[in-house]
């Protein structure tokens, strides 16, 4: 249920309490928070397998930050600290993305990727946002099925999807009653300044990849004198949260398509799929309608035309890859074997555990989290079943790759309003933006949009790079030339900076070039 108008600004009052050293005349209003943030972290090696200095922790922080006396949960945290003499500067803290983003081992993969003189200045924090990994963990008990999010429309169809989506927000709800209406951004940005002042910093530092640019927008707007040096990698448009994040995998995802038709084109000697962009393009929808009508067997599964739609939506933003998919479902439509799968393999989904091995999070806890938050961020999802059903039918023709994907039914239509209303983000805080022009998840249009709504931003966009992630280990790389100087000396860019790709891929997320078909369950992912 929603409460009073009041209660987001009381919240973030009290929460703007949380410096480590308190005036008198605090002390006692903010008494109940206060325990959280003087709170002494048992750290400890976080496994035998990996090295000493990777230490973890666990806090404990309110459910609902305007009853902090009330329920709490655990939050896992972790820490390489800098071993340089003073070269010290701070804490940096890191997101991977999401929502639902495993951030615990984030210090590990980053303390490759920053050069020495900028490691050296910050301590490299880690953690699980609220409800996700070691971070007491959401699950709805969803099965395989129900954890496929992605649902072409089809008339025939779509009063199962409007029953799948159903379930699920009855699934999780039933789960987890009040508390679901608690694992949101805006309490995700709460738990991180509660990590700065559990640190003994009075600002902290950020680097935050696809949903993680939106939670660190989210936190410099709720707690702008506590931010230090913030780098949002892979933008989140914060005026599209959450459907409108969705449905821009479909709007960008035409420009790319378009782009692709002219590489293969380009290149017929070597794919043979047309020497024209319109007969590349005639190619690939005669393959959709082939596999319409015969599902196309690709490695032991059956691929309908709409799976190969889903499949490779975001494989066309990397051409070559798309291009040898596509050579290679032609021929096992042609009854051809293939050797391998013939899309590209998906790296971006499931959680990888360098460090802090411990029981394993339940089976949906991405799903559960994803749907957590991009419902009960904000109240702007459609409530009448029949307002998806015809914008699937007016963007499936306007986008006609994904656009009856992005705007069919979720389970947001069914979800409990929320908590508070939604951020809105348009402050002059500085922060340095980066930003792929190819970026699948998070289109550049995507990008742009947080880059304007932060007044205070610098952008380093690389023209013509691909993939989802800039900043990477390659210190000679114009990006990552820019994101080190910034988080080495504060001093943000003068003007925007315009790039070339350095043809590395990015430690913090794992770049997905092509998704798995549709009906394998897969956690939905900024």
């Amino acid at each position: 249920m929603r409460i009073g108008r009041m209660a987001p600004l009381l919240a973030l009052g009290v929460t703007a309490t949380l410096v480590p050293a308190l005036a008198p005349a605090q002390a006692s209003a903010a008494e109940p928070l206060n325990g959280f943030a003087n709170q002494k972290p048992a750290w400890h090696r976080c496994d035998a397998s990996q090295p000493a200095a990777f230490q973890c922790a666990t806090i404990d922080v309110p459910l609902d930050y305007s009853r902090p006396g009330a329920k709490t949960i655990k939050l896992a945290i972790s820490r390489i600290k800098t071993g340089v003499p003073g070269k010290r500067h701070g804490a940096i803290l890191f997101n991977p993305g999401g929502p639902g983003g495993e951030g615990l081992d984030m210090p590990l993969m980053m303390k490759d990727a920053m050069p020495g003189n900028v490691r050296e200045q910050y301590d490299l924090i880690g953690f699980d946002p609220r409800g996700v990994g070691r971070s007491s963990p959401l699950t709805c008990g969803l099965t395989a099925k129900e954890q496929a999010f992605e649902h072409p429309y089809k008339p025939e169809t779509f009063s199962r999807d409007v029953t799948w989506a159903r379930t699920v927000a009855d699934k999780c709800r039933a789960r987890n009653g009040d508390r679901l209406a608690y694992f949101t951004t805006r309490n995700t940005a709460r738990d991180m300044d509660v990590i700065r002042a559990v640190l003994g910093e009075r600002k902290i530092s950020y680097l935050g990849y696809s949903y993680g640019t939106y939670l660190g927008a989210v936190f410099a707007q709720m707690f702008p004198q506590r931010t230090d040096r913030i780098v949002l990698d892979s933008a989140v448009d914060p005026a599209r949260v959450w459907r409108g994040m969705i449905q821009v995998w479909a709007e960008g995802t035409e420009p790319a398509f378009t782009r692709w038709t002219k590489w293969t084109a380009q290149r017929d000697r070597t794919y043979r799929l047309g020497n024209t962009p319109a007969e590349v393009k005639k190619t690939f929808w005669d393959l959709i309608a082939r596999a319409d009508r015969t599902p196309i067997d690709e490695g032991g599964e059956k691929l309908t035309g709409d799976d190969i739609r889903a499949s490779l939506r975001a494989g066309f933003f990397t051409p070559k890859a798309a291009a040898e998919a596509v050579v290679n479902l032609k021929k096992a439509a042609d009854g051809h074997a293939v050797a391998g799968s013939s899309l590209v393999p998906d790296d971006q989904q499931g959680p990888r555990h360098p460090g802090a091995p411990a029981a394993e999070p339940p089976g949906d806890n991405g799903s559960a989290v994803f749907w957590a938050v991009v419902c009960g961020d904000t109240a702007a999802w459609p409530r009448d079943p029949e307002q998806y059903r015809r914008d699937a039918i007016r963007d499936k023709a306007k986008y006609p790759l994904y656009g009856d994907f992005g705007s069919n039914i979720t389970p947001c239509a069914f979800w409990d309003k929320p908590a508070e209303s939604v951020t809105a983000v348009d402050n002059n805080v500085g922060v340095l933006t980066v930003q792929n022009q190819w970026d699948s998840q998070t289109p550049l249009v995507s990008g742009l949009g947080m880059h304007h709504a932060l007044k205070g931003s610098r952008m380093v966009y690389v023209r013509g790079g691909e993939g989802h992630g800039v900043y990477s280990d390659d210190p000679r790389a114009c990006a990552n030339r820019a994101v080190n100087a910034y988080l080495s000396t504060g001093r943000l860019p003068a003007h925007d900076v315009t790039c070339r790709p350095s043809g590395r891929r990015s430690p913090g997320v794992n770049p997905r070039i092509v998704p798995a078909p549709q009906h394998t369950p897969q956690t939905p992912r900024f």
